[in-house]
Formats: C-alpha cells, sequence, structure tokens
C-alpha cells in the first residue's frame, strides 16, 4: 500500500525513542535541564550545518514557494511551524519538571496517555474520522492506562499535561505540510533554542569535561532527536494524526520490555496485565492496514488521508 512507508516511518521513530535510556542512564549524574539545553542546542546546530551546506537547493526551493503562497496561507504556515516549536519545547520543559519534582511514573504514565489526547484532538480539531474498531481500541488504552494509574491518582494531572503538549505537536503538524520536514524540523529546534536560551545562563550548571557526556549526547541528538522527529514529521505526511499517535505505545512498551530484561526492575502482574492490553489496542486501532490484505480491493484513501 501506498501509506505502508508513512506507518514504517511512524513505528521506527518511537521504536528508536524505546531505547532512549540506553544513552541517558550513562550520564544520568549530569542534571536532566542540561541534558536538554545541550540536546536541543547541539541538534540545532547539527541541523543548521546540513541545511546550509547540503539542501540549499531545497532551502531555495521552499522559500520561494512559501513566497508564491497567498498571505492567508503563509500566516498559516508560520503560526503551524512555531506554534509546533512551541508545543515541542513546551513538552521538553514538562517532561524535565515532571520526571525531577513529581515522579518517574508521572513522566511515564504520560507517554500512555498521549494516544489517546491525540486521537480526541484529532476527532474535534481535525474531524479525523475513526471506526468503530478504533474507538474500541481507544477505549481499551483508557481502561489499561486506568489500570496503571492505581495509588497515582495525582500523578494523573501531571501526566495530562506533559501528554496534552506531545499531542497538540502532532496535531499542528498535521496540518503544517507546505513545507519540507526537515526544514520546517529545523525552524522548529531553531526558535525552541531561542525560547531556551534566556535561561541557559542561569539555570545550566558546569560545562561538562567528561567525554563520556558527549559521546552520549551525539547518541542522543542524531539518534534521538534528528532522526525520530523527522520520521514522525513525515509520517504525518501520509497517515492522520490519530494513527501515529497510537504508535506511540511502541515506545513505553520497549521501556518495559528493557525494565524487565535489561535494567531486571520489578514489575507486578497488573502492570503486566495493562501493558498486553496496550498491546492489544494497537493491534486493534490498525487492524485496518494489519489486515486489507486480505482485501483485494485495497482502497486509495484511509481515514480521510489520500
Amino acid at each position: 500500500m501506498r501509506t505502508n512507508k508513512y506507518y514504517l516511518a511512524a513505528f521506527s521513530a518511537f521504536f528508536l525513542w524505546g531505547f532512549f535510556s540506553l544513552a541517558l542512564k550513562p550520564i544520568h549524574a549530569y542534571p536532566s535541564l542540561d541534558i536538554l539545553f545541550y540536546r536541543v542546542f547541539f541538534s540545532v546546530i547539527t541541523m543548521v550545518l546540513i541545511n546550509v551546506f547540503f539542501r540549499r537547493n531545497v532551502i531555495r526551493q521552499n522559500w520561494n514557494h512559501f513566497k508564491s503562497m497567498p498571505l492567508k496561507q503563509q500566516k498559516s504556515t508560520v503560526a503551524l511551524t512555531l506554534g509546533g516549536g512551541v508545543f515541542l519545547s513546551s513538552n521538553w520543559f514538562v517532561y524535565i519538571y515532571v520526571m525531577n519534582h513529581v515522579s518517574v511514573n508521572a513522566a511515564s504514565l504520560a507517554y500512555l496517555i498521549c494516544p489517546i489526547l491525540t486521537t480526541v484532538f484529532a476527532f474535534f480539531m481535525l474531524k479525523e474520522r475513526l471506526t468503530k474498531w478504533q474507538w474500541i481500541a481507544v477505549g481499551i488504552s483508557v481502561f489499561s492506562c486506568i489500570l496503571l494509574s492505581f495509588n497515582h491518582f495525582k500523578d494523573i494531572f501531571y501526566s495530562l499535561i506533559t501528554a496534552a503538549t506531545y499531542a497538540l505537536y502532532l496535531v499542528s503538524q498535521r496540518k503544517n505540510s507546505d513545507l519540507d520536514k526537515f526544514l520546517s524540523l529545523t525552524i522548529q529546534l531553531v526558535f525552541t533554542a531561542l525560547i531556551l536560551l534566556p535561561f541557559y545562563p542561569t539555570y545550566s550548571g558546569p560545562i561538562p569535561t567528561e567525554p563520556l557526556f558527549y559521546t552520549c549526547l551525539l547518541m542522543i541528538v542524531v539518534f534521538f532527536t534528528i532522526i525520530p522527529l523527522f520520521l514522525n514529521l513525515y509520517a504525518l505526511k501520509g497517515i492522520n494524526s490519530s494513527a501515529v499517535g497510537i504508535m506511540i505505545y511502541i515506545n513505553p512498551i520497549i521501556n518495559f520490555l528493557m525494565a524487565i530484561f535489561y535494567y531486571h526492575e520489578q514489575v507486578s502482574t497488573l502492570q503486566l496485565f495493562s501493558y498486553f492490553l496496550i498491546m492489544i489496542s494497537i493491534v486493534v486501532f490498525n487492524e485496518r492496514i494489519l489486515f486489507s490484505r486480505k482485501s483485494k480491493s485495497i482502497p486509495t484513501e484511509i481515514d480521510g488521508v489520500k
């Protein structure tokens, strides 16, 4: 199918993010905010250099395309691009705050709530249609998150804020299709860096000197920021926000499996059951894609996306 490459891009993005801990754990002694600062700043430097030295024609073409747009479309493109940067920086800020000042459980729960909020936002804001089976999948997801939130009800509020910022990022970028995705992501990260820059002198610690920090930072910038964010935006070109949003579950599932088999953390039977339900919800939500080969005539339009 024509949409397979977009589903593969979304899957690959969240699959990569699932292994984020491999780069974060070795530098856990550094303040989380410092890691955030350097992650954003180094990502911006890398992406700007790539665009300047290897993608000048793309920049020129996009600039000419932007100038040829009607004024209303130009304003919409600017608002969606910069708005995406605001949602992205807000998500990273809130996530760090929740991780450091609320609980790790609340931060993890946010990734489980995010697909549900993405689906709901897309339904009301983008009028994305959902099938009966997809609504059933949302219901299963809600139930599994409720199970995981037992004894952690105070965390739900903070998890909702964290999840909502990223869900809004996904939904807003679904409509932002007028610029090259890599260039759009560069602009968003530059804008995010400008938002973070005033906070750097006050809230940053001493400049790291250990080679390990910069080795891990390189992995974070390339494999856990630039590549997955680009894949995420690319996926939104061909499939709707709800389908991309439901793929977020791949991230916590991988984290959960790594916690058991790699970090040897103890988990409860309730957690195992909840994650099993989440895996079922992913299959149910994407049943049209997973089982469409049974049909000889494959539709050219899926959930309103041609």
